[in-house]
């Protein structure tokens, strides 16, 4: 082992301990396993295909080996939007994905990643470690057998790219965009058909002229699945998606056969990913905002009578989400009253925004 490696190693073992993970001795008495992890994702997308290879390296280094994670992109195993149903069958014991894709399943799925003029990344976070939003995504979990845990962030998103400016709220008449969650729903309240296409099969969709708009992650995310040579116009913000969180999705049976030590190891693992992407985020979409401007796309921001007839279209939107059942009701209840408490004091600490 190379010096660096013997610091890299000391140093790693001594975060352990001092966040209770648990020490090699413990770790070299658990059997050794190999988890398959599926995604949503094209290999390495950046931002949640990233943190999906990332995340499966921190496990397997902090582990010790004896906790090994094998990544699979989209399709390899089964496709981009059955991971939920892979891990829930015991098909393989772990996913990268998002939320947002199982509002078909679970009505109120789509709250743990985004809302429309939701949780921004921070509030998110706030509610689902101090608010009681944990415990919530865990009972909505429960019948499909998975444990959910964060894992990573790509920011705010864009409202979306478009063949068109969107210039009043009659612009979305008939319009076709490739939208998930809520903010799809938000869309077909606006009168577009919003279609639930995987990531790595949009472009083609744009390009065959399926669809006329998209509405993915961020630029940083966008850039490289090239939606700016077909769609020149960019919209923010992104009213429909203020937040990105992913997911992690572990089969029950296998996380409770873990020993806490190994489960204290993927939970900080998923909260340290969290931490590298949310701030990654930032700086990479600035950086990929400017190769995007210097292309020729055009960046415009949503009239304001577009973004009040959106909000209008969300309030009906989670109100029919909350008269779904009494879960879904609860979960949007301590939502918005943990936004309530984030904001009020977020408002007084605020300052204004520099000039341009």
């Amino acid at each position: 082992m190379t010096e660096h490696g013997a610091r890299t190693r000391r140093a790693l073992i001594a975060a352990s301990l001092a966040g209770g993970i648990a020490s090699p001795a413990l770790l070299k008495a658990a059997p050794a396993r190999r988890w398959r992890c599926v995604t949503s994702w094209p290999r390495n997308l950046p931002g949640p295909g990233v943190s999906a290879r990332r995340l499966a390296e921190r496990i397997t280094a902090m582990s010790e080996g004896v906790l090994t994670i094998e990544v699979f992109a989209a399709g390899e195993i089964v496709p981009a939007l059955q991971t939920l149903d892979a891990v829930s069958t015991g098909t393989v014991e772990m996913a990268h994905t998002a939320s947002i894709f199982w509002s078909g399943k679970l009505p109120a799925a789509p709250l743990f990643t985004t809302a429309p003029f939701g949780l921004d990344p921070m509030e998110h976070l706030g509610w689902l470690q101090n608010g009681g939003g944990q415990a919530l995504w865990d009972e909505l979990y429960a019948p499909f057998g998975v444990k959910p845990l964060l894992g990573g962030n790509t920011g705010p998103s864009a409202a979306g790219w478009f063949r068109r400016e969107i210039k009043s709220p009659g612009d979305f008449q008939g319009l076709r965009i490739r939208s998930t969650g809520l903010g799809a729903e938000v869309y077909t309240a606006l009168g577009a058909t919003a279609l639930a296409i995987p990531p790595g099969e949009t472009y083609a969709a744009l390009e065959r002229g399926v669809i006329d708009a998209v509405e993915l992650l961020a630029p940083a995310n966008d850039l490289p699945l090239g939606f700016h040579r077909i769609a020149p116009f960019y919209m923010f913000p992104g009213f429909n998606k203020p937040n990105g969180a992913s997911e992690v999705l572990i089969a029950r049976p296998v996380w409770e056969a873990l020993a806490p030590s190994l489960r204290a190891i993927i939970e900080a693992a998923c909260q340290s990913e969290h931490a590298l992407a949310i701030t990654e985020a930032s700086t990479m979409n600035y950086a990929a905002l400017v190769t995007i401007l210097e292309s020729g796309t055009m960046v415009k921001r949503l009239p304001d009578a577009v973004l009040n007839a959106a909000r209008q279209a969300s309030d009906v939107v989670m109100d029919r989400l909350a008269a779904r059942n009494e879960l879904s009701g609860r979960i949007l209840r301590s939502m918005r009253e943990s936004a309530l408490r984030e904001r009020r004091w977020a408002g007084l600490t605020r300052l204004p925004a520099p000039p341009a």
